[in-house]
């Protein structure tokens, strides 16, 4: 008989999950403990850890991944593979792993869209931004408009017409 492991986690969404009205998670995602608020979608093979806060109206597309610690504001947009991290290996050098107060958190503002690949370092964003694909945001986004590159920076205003 070949080796088990010791124990074995299912994809799916757990029941500790808390969710708005007009949800709709595809098949292969893993939700546990997390809240998401009214009329979100989640795409496939997502996963949004616990504690995670999700507004309403955002749209997370597939094979993204939300850790501890993130927050998400309402009318936003996660485009495909984007990761969010909550461990800087700044203090220890090394993976917190188990360590969660060497853990930090990411503040998305509303009306935020994130290209897809982005990677999403422990930050704050604020409302009205886009993250252009491929991006790596590793420091606070204070003011509205489009920020892209690596790392992310400013690069233009936003369209007269965003968020309307």
């Amino acid at each position: 008989m070949p080796n088990q492991p010791e124990k074995l986690f299912q994809i799916g969404i757990n029941p500790d999950v808390k969710f708005g009205k007009n949800f709709r998670v595809s098949n292969a995602s893993n939700l546990y403990g997390c809240e998401l608020g009214d009329d979100c979608f989640v795409g496939p093979f997502v996963e949004i850890q616990k504690g995670v806060k999700i507004g309403n109206n955002v749209r997370i597309q597939s094979h993204s991944f939300l850790c501890e610690l993130v927050t998400i504001g309402d009318d936003c947009f996660i485009g495909h593979g984007v990761m969010f991290t909550n461990d800087t290996f700044s203090d220890l050098g090394r993976p917190a792993y188990t360590e969660r107060e060497q853990w930090k958190p990411t503040n998305i503002g509303k009306r935020v869209t994130i290209g897809s690949n982005a990677t999403i370092l422990p930050v704050n964003i604020c409302d009205d931004v886009i993250i252009g694909a491929g991006s790596v945001v590793t420091k606070n986004i204070t003011e509205p408009g489009i920020y892209m590159g690596v790392p992310a920076r400013y690069h233009k205003p936003l369209p007269p017409n965003y968020g309307k």
